[in-house]
């Protein structure tokens, strides 16, 4: 913790750079930071603090958690803020909850997620990510190509159907994340089902929180079935593979056992050597001995023959003496013989066994490479397939981008249209709305000069009125009652008025928006037939990567078929069974790649019959868009005459009051004057 602060410190002196004092005083209390945990939310960062904290995120410092929630970081601040945790290798967790992230920073966070390799979860709540489409489309496309991260969390980004539809097309080619929060913001009915495709697909996604988002029950349920299937499922493939594991550690067990029992036959056999070397060894030492010894004897005859006059009996006692020596010489050669005829049937028995082993060793060895060959000559006309399905699907897409190219062009074009036309009919209600006013102030200035004269005419006549103020007083009151009628009257045409604009308002904008909801439900159909064919790129994809991987197969086990013996003849035919299995497997996806052909056909079709169905709906919007303006022109011929029967009314009550106010006794009393 001191270290960074010290590094903070030095990086403000050297950018030129103040430090803000909030942000020191929360790095020097021990409990901003707990082991490796870095606390800063609910600082008001500054764009300076904020490219500082990047230039330290850029080097590897000891946290591997960063809270930066209720920050209020502005658009700059925050790009550059996490432009500097792009090449960072040690935070895992990033809270960015209530900063009101919009546009750029939506921008900069699918940088992030393309190029950072650490980071594990990611808190976006309370966030405005979700109402710039291309923004969040961007956004997207980061979390499409991250690899790492695991939580999301996008609660309250003001997220709608199309951002959703992006969100499911980003889910469906990632496959790390696994707890996606999406409560309380505004996916809807078509958002909802574009995120079920997605997770029907996406198999790694176990817990989806989508509370709050107008969609109805039955995609919520399905939404949660097809999570607890994928939970289901992950729980299985890591019982899978932990059993995988198991059984390579018995194969490897197995195979150091043969080993052994191969090492100790060799032992064997060496031990045997040895032993008949010495026995050879032992043999050649008693030859030589019994050499030396007859050596001696023959001295000792030749002594004796000396004195064979002196003594006849030492004559015939060395006689039998030699006699006797003879016949252990020739059982001792009988012996010798006999020792090497046995040891040669020996060696020629194991010759022969060695030469039946080798036999049958190089017929499996052939057996086996023909069946290589067999399966190299399948691969290579899978392949071939492979290549001419993806060039059919390369078409598909040229004609299906230029079908969507026509379909935008006429789409701007008639939104063209509709705003012109709103144009204008605001300016006709602008128009309408001041010719009105002036009228209105017409009138109560010829009601307020009457007034005045009628006052004047009170002051010149207060004398006369000495004696009649209880009938002017009664004139008066029929006057202002008079008069609050003509008020009220006036008021109620002008609601009315009012009200017949404001409907013909309304029924004019219900009418542009099922126009917009019946381009949007065009294009998401578009995007729709963009998703099946981008997953049949996928699977064409993946079966491509199977087919590498079951060459490298073959390859292992042709060098494991290399050094083996006849005890792993039943390790041989297993792998023989999984190999058929695969050929079925491969035969299958042939069978479901001829399915998905005739999809393709499908499509085709159905892509032409929706570009003529819209270009009848197109046809029909403008003769509609043609009847509108018809009946606007109708709706302005009957308020003008609106207009007419209000100046009538207002000059009837303008004479009415005159004629009442000559008829009244003050007019009476005025005549005689003149």
């Amino acid at each position: 913790m001191e270290d960074f602060r010290r590094t903070y410190l030095r990086l403000c002196k050297e950018g030129g750079v103040e430090p803000q004092e909030s942000v020191v005083a929360q790095l020097q209390e021990n409990r901003t930071v707990q082991g490796s945990r870095l606390d800063l939310s609910g600082q008001s960062l500054s764009a300076d603090t904020c490219s500082v904290l990047a230039r330290a995120f850029e080097k590897d410092t000891a946290f591997t958690e960063v809270s930066l929630s209720d920050c209020m970081l502005s658009e700059e601040g925050a790009k550059v803020l996490l432009t500097g945790l792009f090449g960072n290798t040690t935070v895992k967790v990033l809270d960015l909850k209530g900063n009101n992230l919009r546009s750029k920073g939506a921008e900069v966070l699918g940088k992030l997620l393309a190029r950072n390799k650490t980071l594990r979860r990611l808190v976006l709540e309370w966030n405005a990510l979700g109402v710039w489409d291309e923004a969040f489309s961007l956004f997207c496309e980061g979390l499409a190509s991250n690899n790492v991260l695991t939580q999301l969390d996008l609660r309250n980004n003001q997220i709608n159907h199309h951002g959703a539809s992006e969100l499911a097309l980003a889910l469906k080619r990632n496959n790390t994340v696994e707890v996606l929060d999406l409560r309380w913001n505004n996916i809807g009915l078509l958002g909802g089902r574009s995120l079920l495709e997605a997770v029907q697909k996406n198999k790694s996604i176990v817990q989806l929180e989508m509370a709050g988002n107008n969609i109805p029950s039955d995609t919520l349920r399905a939404l949660e079935q097809t999570t607890s299937h994928n939970s289901d499922r992950q729980s299985t493939l890591r019982e899978n593979h932990s059993r995988t594991q198991v059984l390579s550690k018995e194969i490897h067990i197995l195979k150091e056992e043969k080993g052994r029992q191969f090492l100790s036959l060799m032992e064997t056999i060496d031990r045997q050597r040895d032993e008949m070397g010495r026995s050879s060894r032992s043999t050649s030492i008693q030859i030589s001995q019994l050499q030396e010894a007859l050596n001696e004897r023959k001295s000792a005859v030749n002594s004796l023959t000396a004195k064979v006059q002196m003594t006849e009996a030492a004559l015939a006692l060395s006689e039998q003496k030699n006699h006797n020596m003879g016949q252990l010489l020739t059982r001792l050669k009988t012996e010798k013989e006999e020792q090497r005829e046995r040891q040669n049937r020996e060696r020629k028995k194991e010759q022969e066994d060695s030469v039946l082993r080798e036999g049958k060793l190089l017929r499996e060895i052939q057996n086996l490479t023909e069946n290589n060959s067999q399966l190299r000559n399948k691969v290579e006309e899978m392949e071939r397939r492979c290549k001419s399905q993806q060039q059919q699907i390369f078409e598909l897409k040229q004609e299906l981008t230029n079908s969507t190219a026509e379909l935008k062009l006429r789409l701007a074009q008639s939104e063209d249209r509709l705003e012109m036309e709103k144009r204008r009919s605001k300016q006709a209600l602008d128009d309408m709305d001041s010719l009105r006013q002036k009228e209105v102030e017409h009138v109560n200035r010829h009601l307020e000069e009457s007034e005045r004269a009628l006052q004047e005419r009170i002051f010149k006549l207060e004398g006369q009125r000495i004696q009649l103020e209880e009938e002017l007083s009664k004139a008066k009151a029929v006057c202002v009652t008079e008069r609050a009628q003509a008020e009220e009257e006036l008021g109620r045409v002008r609601a009315q008025v009012r009200l017949e604009e404001q409907e013909h308002v309304s029924s004019l904008e219900e009418k542009l928006r099922s126009v917009r909801s019946s381009l949007q439900e065009v294009q998401l159909h578009c995007s729709q037939q963009k998703q099946t064919i981008s997953e049949l790129q996928v699977k064409n994809s993946q079966q491509s990567i199977e087919m590498d991987s079951l060459r490298r197969r073959i390859e292992e086990l042709q060098q494991e078929l290399s050094g083996k013996d006849q005890e792993k003849v039943a390790e041989v035919s297993r792998v023989r069974v999984e190999l058929q299995e695969q050929i079925g497997h491969l035969h299958a996806e042939r069978t479901a790649q001829g399915g998905l052909k005739e999809k393709i056909s499908a499509l085709e079709r159905e892509i032409k019959v929706l570009s003529s169905s819209h270009r009848e709906v197109l046809l029909d919007k403008e003769s509609e868009m043609s009847s509108m303006l018809e009946k606007l022109r109708l709706r302005e011929a009957e308020i003008q005459r609106m207009r007419e029967d209000e100046a009538q009314r207002a000059s009837y009550l303008q004479s009415a009051i005159l004629t009442y106010v000559q008829g009244s006794p003050l007019g009476h009393y005025s005549s005689p004057k003149k």
